[in-house]
């Protein structure tokens, strides 16, 4: 059985949408928080951390939510098409109140916008899992994530050609209206080529007739009622594999965060900061075969152990950089290779830990902790940046890279190692 590739990507479209919109909300709102309103880093922290409060009861509300919905165009595709809408007029009212006297109206339709996004987050992600078979969905993550890469790219081109110079205060509408664009041909693509009901239909068939189920793969899942029952075994697994998400959010969302500021204030670059960042997204790319062929050969969990010690030393070697030097880039490509690595395949072991009725559900799981993570690490490295000093943030990543390297030893369920690759394609996934 092969994944379908044109189908995977066309489900990615909502992905890349999500992905852009992350990328310039990490990157501009906490400069408009800064030169706009003047606000110190704590504060900046907490307004940053308060989309991740939102997610962390919201995500699993809509994923359960979307398990249960019986709509005519599907279990996902109302929340993608109403969230996705209502994100795109919230972000561009967003540039009415960037003024220093409209704190308030600002903090007001922030807050709609984050609503929005959270409304729609789980049941696109889910998608994917919906309308693949649970050996391929290592295999159509990577695409979803090579997918999200390119909106991560998107956005960053768009920061650097038209951003400006934060401390100038620039008019920021023209770069909301570039990702509201993409944003919306997103929902335009998924429209016309995602049928979701007949999909889903198509899909169980086919694994109908090729003797796969689209419950849990794993033997210590049972249902119970209409929900999954795990084993003790099982729930420490996934247990030890949130904490692991967790704690490599909280070092990734911290240097992603802050970044921005830390480039202008340390290395004084100004909006060039986006290179940086944009050579990380496009070493994740391109990364995805040789993460599918190491994958094929060691599974999902040792790759993820490999993509969490890249990173860890990458952030230490960023330690001493007191200034910009052009070599920072190198380490910034192989965050990007270890960002991929884990991203490709944590997902997967959660859900597979799952039977098909509640993939929405343990897609909100996954989303829980990773926003919880998101939630903590925007106020504590914000503390430590004004409090301490902003040589703090790469020595703070290092300390949970290492946290996470511990917990994912505890993991022992979610992993499967695929059979031989029939083709050059097939090696985009990263352990079936």
């Amino acid at each position: 059985m092969k994944l379908n590739y044109k189908r995977t990507i066309l489900i990615g479209f909502a992905f890349m949408a999500i992905s852009a919109f992350w990328q310039m909300y990490d990157s501009i709102i906490p400069l408009i928080l800064k030169y706009t309103f003047s606000l110190g880093e704590t504060v900046t922290g907490v307004i940053m951390a308060a989309d991740n409060v939102l997610a962390l009861f919201l995500l699993p509300l809509f994923g359960v939510w979307s398990d249960r919905c019986n709509h005519k165009l599907g279990r996902r595709s109302p929340f993608i098409y109403i969230g996705t809408v209502l994100s795109i007029a919230f972000l561009l009212l967003l540039t009415v109140a960037d003024k220093p006297d409209s704190l308030y109206l600002f903090i007001g339709i922030l807050f709609l916008l984050l609503l929005s996004m959270s409304f729609y987050r789980s049941p696109a992600v889910a998608l994917m899992p919906d309308l693949t078979p649970p050996p391929l969905r290592s295999k159509g993550n990577a695409v979803i994530n090579l997918m999200g890469a390119v909106g991560f790219i998107y956005a960053l081109v768009m920061i650097k050609v038209l951003g400006g110079n934060a401390a100038k205060r620039p008019s920021y509408l023209p770069l909301f209206l570039a990702i509201g664009v993409l944003m919306l041909i997103s929902i335009i693509v998924l429209a016309f080529t995602i049928h979701e009901r007949k999909l889903v239909a198509q899909v169980n068939e086919e694994c109908r007739a090729a003797g796969i189920s689209m419950d849990a793969t794993e033997p210590e899942v049972k249902k119970a009622g209409t929900r999954t029952k795990l084993s003790r075994p099982v729930r420490i697994s996934l247990v030890a594999l949130l904490m692991s998400v967790a704690f490599w959010y909280i070092a990734y969302n911290a240097v992603t965060t802050a970044f921005s500021r830390y480039a202008t204030n340390q290395w004084n670059i100004g909006s060039n900061y986006a290179d940086c960042l944009l050579i990380a997204s496009i070493a994740a790319v391109i990364s995805y075969l040789p993460i599918g062929i190491l994958s094929g050969k060691i599974g999902r969990k040792k790759m993820i152990l490999i993509g969490v010690i890249v990173m860890a030393i990458s952030y230490a070697s960023m330690i001493f950089y007191t200034s910009y030097h052009f070599t920072a880039t190198i380490f910034f490509a192989l965050i990007g290779f270890g960002w991929a690595a884990i991203n490709v395949n944590s997902l997967p072991m959660a859900v597979d830990m799952c039977d098909a009725e509640d993939v929405g559900r343990f897609t909100g799981y996954y989303y829980t902790f990773s926003m919880a993570a998101q939630v903590i690490t925007p106020i504590a490295s914000g503390a430590l940046l004004e409090h301490v000093s902003y040589r703090t943030l790469f020595p703070y990543a290092v300390f949970f890279m290492i946290c996470a390297f511990i917990s994912m030893q505890f993991v022992k369920h979610g992993d499967s190692r695929p059979d031989a690759k029939g083709s050059l394609l097939e090696h985009f996934d990263a352990g079936d």
